[in-house]
């Protein structure tokens, strides 16, 4: 691996979480990775509530499109150093082969998309997803890739999809 690190974070739809997690890590990992979403079974278009969100957050949204993972197994795809799933149906599902084995994690994530409610209710779910997302973002961006084994990584990869990392 070396920077940037290429990330995918895959979801059902790639409507919202897996677009939320997208625009944060481009955001805050500005420089040292680059993220990308998909889904295994697209909506082919984004949630307005997480463009809305994205947008009051002051966050780039013109790379916001639903599509698919196969664009990224193809043979002309970038690829990939970690890949991270953010909804319990992407983590169940046979993902393909992703050149370069990757480190993976689940990273699960309420979906927003699916609170039934008033406006204010939903667009709260959202809120919280981003919350979750930018938190185990920023913890993972400030993991030092270089100085850890790929076996001590991957454990704290996954700690960090159970909440938060265990300190040492």
């Amino acid at each position: 691996m070396s920077e940037p690190y290429n990330v995918l974070f895959l979801c059902t739809g790639n409507s919202a979480r897996s677009i939320i997690a997208e625009a944060i890590l481009n955001r805050v990992g500005a420089g040292r990775f680059k993220a990308f979403s998909a889904g295994s079974h697209p909506k082919g278009e984004v949630h307005p509530f997480a463009l809305q969100l994205l947008k009051s957050l002051n966050h780039d949204t013109s790379f916001a499109r639903s599509k698919s993972w196969e664009e990224f197994a193809a043979p002309d795809a970038p690829e990939m150093d970690f890949v991270f799933t953010v909804c319990d149906n992407a983590a169940n599902e046979s993902c393909p082969v992703w050149p370069g084995q990757p480190m993976t994690a689940h990273w699960g994530v309420p979906d927003p998309a699916a609170v039934e409610g008033t406006d204010a209710e939903r667009h709260l779910a959202f809120a919280e997803a981003y919350r979750m997302l930018n938190n185990r973002i920023s913890i993972f961006t400030a993991l030092p890739m270089q100085a850890v084994d790929k076996l001590s990584l991957q454990k704290r990869l996954d700690e960090i999809g159970r909440n938060l990392p265990k300190a040492g």
